[in-house]
C-alpha cells in the first residue's frame, strides 16, 4: 500500500475526523445506526439539550456522515453510510487492544 498523500488526508482529516471529534456525536452516530430518529428523539436518549443535539447535527450533515428527510413538520436523520459503525467499532476495538497491551505491560514491569 502506498502512504497517502497530504491533500487526501487533509480532506480526511477535515470531513471525517474532525466531525467524530466530540464523543457525544460519536453517540449520535450509533444511535442513528439503530434508526433514524428525529432531533427531540435524540436528544431525550442522549439527555442531550435540543439545541446542542442539532449543532452536532448540523456538523454532521455538512460533512456528509448523516443525512435528513422532511416527515411532515419535523426532521428525520439518519446515517448516510452504515460503514462508519464498523469504522467505529474497529477504532473501539484497537483501543481495547491498546489498552490491554499497556496493562499487561505495566503488570509484567511491577512483578518484576
Amino acid at each position: 500500500m502506498t502512504i497517502p498523500n497530504m491533500d487526501e488526508l487533509n480532506v480526511l482529516h477535515s470531513n471525517i475526523c474532525n466531525a467524530l471529534g466530540d464523543p457525544k456525536r460519536i453517540q449520535i452516530m450509533y444511535l442513528l445506526h439503530e434508526a433514524p430518529h428525529h432531533v427531540t428523539a435524540i436528544a431525550e436518549a442522549l439527555d442531550v439539550p435540543q439545541p446542542t443535539v442539532s449543532r452536532h447535527l448540523a456538523i454532521l450533515k455538512q460533512r456528509g456522515l448523516v443525512t435528513s428527510e422532511r416527515d411532515g413538520t419535523s426532521v428525520i436523520y439518519h446515517l448516510a453510510n452504515e460503514q462508519i459503525i464498523d469504522v467505529l467499532d474497529m477504532m473501539r476495538q484497537l483501543l481495547r487492544d491498546l489498552l490491554t497491551r499497556q496493562t499487561n505491560m505495566l503488570e509484567s514491569n511491577s512483578s518484576e
